[in-house]
């Protein structure tokens, strides 16, 4: 009894050391409460009593996805905002149709990486290290798979003349989105100011800030 109760008081202090995390209750799952907002940790959970099948079922990819303008794709996803199952899971998805010269302009997830899985068509696909500016890109078909490190600005086009089809998952139920264009056009920051940001002519920031809906 004696050595149960020094053991106990030589672990105690590192236990206090663990995570809380490690020292919680394990769940199989915490299906995001959606109204009460989305927190650093993630969304809370939805009280166990509430959940049913359909926060685990989604089928929002199906179809195509509404499209963005100029750059001719639909896009559906199916983030934790769409999909309260994925919360917590490290885990989303997303679909897009590639029209005819259609492309996904450089962008970055901040919270994910990306692996890209052809369906259909061909495509050119790629990304840019943050470091030394290196790009790698290859020309995807049906089938294949490529990755794009988190964060790390990256693009798809449609090579042919019929439409292209892929699918994404994520290594984040909220992986987020920033896309290049509608960062630096579809703000309302003077366009003077992105004139010399950019090293663009101000008329041609002008034309693109009313292409992309920004200001200024």
């Amino acid at each position: 009894m004696a050595k149960a109760v020094v053991l106990l008081l030589v672990v105690t202090p590192f236990l206090s050391l663990l995570p809380f995390s490690s020292l919680a209750l394990n769940q199989d799952f915490c299906v995001a409460d959606l109204p009460r907002g989305d927190t650093p940790a993630g969304y809370p959970c939805k009280p166990q009593t509430a959940v049913t099948a359909d926060d685990f079922y989604y089928r929002g990819l199906g179809t195509t996805g509404p499209t963005i303008n100029p750059f001719n794709i639909g896009l559906s996803s199916a983030f934790v905002t769409r999909f309260p199952g994925v919360n917590g899971l490290g885990i989303s998805a997303a679909r897009v149709d590639f029209a005819p010269g259609g492309v996904v302009p450089l962008h970055s997830h901040p919270g994910g990486t990306e692996l890209l899985y052809v369906i259909e068509g061909a495509m050119a696909a790629g990304f840019i290290t943050s470091l030394t500016n290196q790009v790698y890109t290859k020309t995807l078909y049906k089938g294949d798979l490529m990755v794009f490190p988190q964060g790390l600005l990256h693009f798809q086009y449609n090579l042919g003349n019929d439409t292209a089809v892929a699918l994404s998952s994520y290594s984040s139920a909220n992986p987020g989105l920033m896309i290049l264009d509608f960062a630096l056009f579809a703000n309302n920051l003077p366009s003077d100011i992105v004139s010399k940001l950019t090293v663009l002519d101000e008329l041609e920031v002008k034309k693109l800030k009313a292409l992309f809906g920004g200001s200024g």
